[in-house]
């Protein structure tokens, strides 16, 4: 009783509440050094994160990633865990405020996807090397670009999508590259457990730092829906709803 705590769980229910009920395993301990804004946001960021990095790319230090679309709440975990995990992080971001947070978080280098040709500019650069591995939020727009600039066995994990796209997969033959996509809720109660590790080591070493975009009051939920659709001025980590 009284322990600061965080839960990450599928809710039948939602958790747009003051109460709530949760499955003992789905519940984690929350360090003194967050607040409990940023406890809001770890759950599914962090997870997902580490999901995709360990479970489905299984990435290894000195990999190069590309976090397409790096300035939301997931891809600001993966930009922190892979760093960490010494990994050489390239993000994408739409502003100057989300690219500075995605180099705050471990980037080395960080483009603008609303440029045109944003991804020839990369190209050119004289330290240019496709891609071991690509995670990507919005597969829909982005997923050829994708097989395009990933290495030759690379994974590109898909974490988001909103609607269909044409490809060739003979771009994927080409560089023997696999698509993967994934879904948090299908982990595996040892894999919850790993990833829990994780998150743990993450908290002992302080690298692990939920960015918080908005704050809304319970009652003006309709609101923070409009602004995740909005993306008004771009991702800039999590929206929080305060009891």
């Amino acid at each position: 009783m009284g322990d600061r705590v965080f839960v990450c769980d599928s809710f039948g229910s939602g958790s747009y509440a003051e109460y709530m009920t949760a499955s003992a395993s789905k519940v984690f301990r929350l360090p003194e050094t967050l607040s409990f804004s940023q406890g809001a946001a770890l759950g599914i960021p962090y997870f997902t994160a580490l999901r995709a990095l360990r479970h489905k790319a299984h990435v290894k230090a000195g990999e190069t990633l590309l976090v397409h679309g790096a300035s939301g709440g997931v891809g600001l975990a993966a930009c922190q865990i892979a760093s960490a995990w010494g990994l050489d992080v390239v993000g994408t971001a739409s502003t100057e405020e989300g690219m500075e947070l995605v180099k705050k978080a471990g980037a080395k280098r960080v483009l603008n996807h609303n440029r045109p040709h944003y991804l020839d500019e990369l190209k050119s650069g004289p330290d240019w090397k496709r891609f071991n591995v690509i995670l990507e939020m919005l597969a829909n727009v982005n997923l050829a670009a994708d097989m395009d600039i990933v290495a030759r066995e690379g994974r590109i994990v898909i974490i988001g999508s909103r609607g269909k796209i044409e490809i060739d997969p003979r771009g994927l033959m080409n560089t023997d590259a696999s698509v993967t996509g994934m879904k948090l809720w299908d982990a595996t109660p040892v894999q919850w457990k790993e990833m829990a590790k994780d998150l743990g080591e993450g908290f002992d070493g302080q690298w692990i730092q939920p960015v918080i975009d908005q704050e809304f009051r319970l009652e003006d939920a309709p609101k923070a829906h409009e602004a995740v659709m909005a993306h008004s001025g771009g991702a800039k980590g999590k929206i929080v709803l305060l009891v």
